[in-house]
């Protein structure tokens, strides 16, 4: 009879940390990717609000709609700004998010070749406790032969 693995709590609970940091990992990758898209989208208006800003100037603008075009943009480079500190810092909670999942996934395959030494040696016992078992029957047969 096989031995359980004594360290089965805790490979348990690596796997569940390890589950834990995967789908952490998974929730900052979508925050760091949600905030550079509303980075870009900013930086997408900014472009297309300049252009008419362009435009508009082209065509003559008073010095109130001259005043908002301008009050407006450095309002979205404010946005911007902010949005490029939110990034970076997203970037950074990711770095350390990847960084746990790694030490959890090096733990966990940790446990995970200990509990394989364990499952092979107790297979090579098993292996070997079958193989003497038949080798005594195989010599018992051996002598009941010899002495019919």
């Amino acid at each position: 009879m096989t031995k359980p693995f004594s360290l089965q709590t805790v490979l348990e609970l690596m796997r569940n940390r390890n589950d834990e940091a995967t789908q952490s990992l998974a929730r900052l990758l979508a925050a760091e990717r949600d905030a550079r898209k509303k980075l870009a989208m900013l930086l997408q208006y900014r472009e297309e609000y300049t252009a008419r800003f362009r435009q508009a100037a082209q065509n003559g603008l008073g010095q109130p709609e001259w005043r908002n075009y301008q009050e407006f943009l450095n309002r979205l480079d404010e946005a911007i700004q902010q949005q490029l500190q939110s990034v970076s810092q997203q970037e950074m909670h990711t770095a350390a998010g990847q960084a746990e999942w790694q030490r959890q996934r090096t733990r966990l395959k940790a446990f995970d070749a200990l509990s394989e030494r364990h499952r092979a040696s107790e297979a090579r016992q098993e292996f070997r406790q079958e193989q003497r078992i038949q080798d005594e029957f195989a010599a018992r047969r051996n002598d009941r032969e010899e002495d019919c």
